[in-house]
């Protein structure tokens, strides 16, 4: 059993960049791929990004591509995204999940976390 939880969630001003940790706990983190997805207000829960186990492989959602960046650090059993150029619409409730993959379906990660909320002003 794996515990995630996500933080660095807060209001920032568009154009800005933000970097969300998710640290994992209670299970061998390592071996899981690890994923993010946000989930906007009166939105459906969206893929972000994943990451491999061994952190060597990464896939995105297109509309993300070039401004968030997934990368890990399984000795500290974290998992982080950084977010550049952060736009209005990039406001939701971040998650990481944990699972075999990666792959872009949310029903194919065994952990989430809580969820982070990340807030983008004009």
């Amino acid at each position: 059993q794996v515990q995630l939880v996500e933080s660095g969630g807060r209001l920032v001003q568009a154009g800005g960049s933000l970097r969300l940790s998710c640290a994992g706990s209670g299970g061998t983190f390592s071996r899981y791929a690890m994923a993010w997805f946000r989930q906007a207000p009166g939105k459906e829960r969206e893929f972000v990004g994943a990451i491999t186990w061994t952190g060597g492989s990464t896939i995105y959602e297109d509309s993300v591509k070039g401004r968030f960046t997934i990368s890990r650090d399984n000795a500290k059993n974290t998992v982080y995204l950084q977010i550049n150029r952060l736009r209005p619409e990039d406001t939701a409730v971040y998650y990481c999940a944990a699972g075999g993959g990666p792959y872009r379906t949310g029903s194919s990660y065994d952990y989430w976390g809580q969820g982070t909320r990340v807030t983008v002003s004009s």
